[in-house]
């Protein structure tokens, strides 16, 4: 009769046989800079996970986020996790989170970021909240990537994902060639809070994709700073 030892020995080689010869048939690139993964990376290779070019925002109470919103929303903190330039491979891999259907990019670089803030002032937050797309525009795009990085904080944060509270009313145009002043007047009063009273006193971690202007954020903050006792705190992914 087989060895337990020596049958589990040969199962774990048939997985690893198999994983390897579906990697030639299937090959899984990554996301940013596009070469094959190796058998332990996901989504991004260390590599680019490793280069990716972080703000270390999260240590810096003023810094150029949180700058964004002075004068305009009362913000415990805000930070964003790496800085967007365009043209490079992590252009790319912003793309094809947003444009292109791959919630994984979106659900992993939110780990790898909640991973950072659990250490930080922004692990005191009561719940996590994403930046809401219109019911138009999320049966056009099939989900909301900023829903997906909320749930990967989560996972690190341990703190719930709230999707029903915070709401978009007017599908309004792009913000994407707009300037700076058309984006602010682009968002104005945009968004609206269900059952209010649920947020009470709660301390909100508002969570978006890419912030240029802060426009979007803003109303979003100032919607819920309305409630009383509210605090919010803003976490992008990517900050222009």
């Amino acid at each position: 009769m087989m060895n337990h030892k020596v049958s589990a020995w040969i199962r774990q080689k048939v997985h690893h046989g198999w994983r390897d010869f579906s990697g030639i048939i299937f090959p899984r690139y990554c996301a940013a800079c596009g070469n094959s993964l190796l058998s332990k990376e996901k989504i991004i290779c260390l590599k680019c996970l490793h280069e990716i070019p972080r703000t270390g925002f999260d240590q810096m109470p003023e810094n150029p986020m949180a700058q964004l919103f002075w004068g305009r929303c009362r913000i415990e903190n805000a930070t964003a996790w790496f800085t967007f330039m365009e043209g490079s491979r992590y252009q790319k891999m912003l793309h094809l989170m947003k444009y292109k259907g791959r919630k994984d990019i979106a659900l992993h670089l939110g780990v790898y970021f909640g991973a950072e803030l659990s250490q930080t002032l922004f692990a005191g937050a009561d719940l996590i909240m994403p930046v809401p797309l219109h019911p138009e525009k999320l049966r056009q795009r099939g989900y909301n990537q900023s829903e997906y990085i909320a749930q990967g904080i989560s996972v690190y944060l341990k703190k719930p994902v709230n999707t029903s509270s915070l709401l978009r009313k007017v599908a309004n145009p792009t913000q994407t060639r707009k300037s700076g002043f058309d984006r602010w007047e682009n968002v104005e009063g945009i968004f609206t809070v269900s059952e209010p009273e649920k947020l009470k006193e709660k301390h909100i971690l508002l969570v978006d994709d890419v912030v240029t202007t802060g426009a979007t954020m803003d109303a979003c903050a100032n919607a819920l700073l309305q409630i009383p006792g509210v605090r919010v705190s803003l976490a992008s992914l990517a900050i222009v």
